[in-house]
């Protein structure tokens, strides 16, 4: 998608500039980081328009759902119901060291 919309644009500033190379330098050298939209040629809004509109069909079509960033804010936990115990509540589980498992040094002992 982003590579049709950059050749889209691309062809665009092309068709501008109506053939001449120092018209489509002049509109090349114009764009830059800071660019505003209003600033492009109405060729090169009109591609972008139309590549993004598609862009937006081809992300619903396969089946993203397209919102407002307002519209998904996030939602404040639940609160845990009165009477359930949480993870904090209990006292941590200890228990003999199963065989096998990973075995930890002799206390005192230290590398000299």
């Amino acid at each position: 998608m982003i590579n049709t919309a950059v050749v889209d644009a691309i062809l665009a500033l092309k068709e501008a500039s109506q053939g001449l190379p120092n018209a489509l330098i002049r509109d090349l050298a114009s764009i830059h980081a800071n660019t505003a939209f209003s600033d492009l040629p109405s060729a090169v809004q009109k591609a972008v328009a139309a590549s993004v509109r598609n862009a937006f069909s081809q992300l619903q079509r396969n089946g993203y759902v397209i919102a407002e960033a307002k519209s998904v804010l996030p939602t404040a936990p639940r609160p845990t119901p009165a009477g359930a115990a949480t993870r904090t509540d209990r006292a941590p589980r200890r228990g003999p060291p199963k065989p096998g498992g990973p075995r930890r040094p002799p206390a005192g002992r230290g590398k000299s």
